[in-house]
């Protein structure tokens, strides 16, 4: 009964967890900037995608072999399915 009664006064004295709340809105910001990385590694790829089918059109060949330009590498991931998943 007295541990009992020191476990309620000891949850009685403990403050109001507000930082469940916070927790909460860190991971919506975490979530929103995970989103924010994938579109913008999606654009990438897309856009290098295009460049290197571009370049390698006909008329802009002429240019690419004269101006020296190269394809660009790819976005490549060690463990590419890690970033799949948030």
């Amino acid at each position: 009964s007295s541990a009992l009664s020191r476990l309620l006064v000891t949850v009685e004295r403990y403050p109001e967890l507000k930082s469940n709340a916070a927790f909460q809105e860190l991971r919506v910001q975490l979530e929103g900037c995970e989103n924010r990385i994938a579109i913008a590694r999606n654009r990438y790829i897309k856009t290098v995608q295009e460049y290197n089918t571009y370049i390698r059109q006909f008329p802009q060949m002429v240019w690419v072999w004269i101006l020296g330009y190269k394809p660009k590498a790819q976005y490549t991931v060690a463990d590419e399915a890690a970033i799949t998943t948030p």
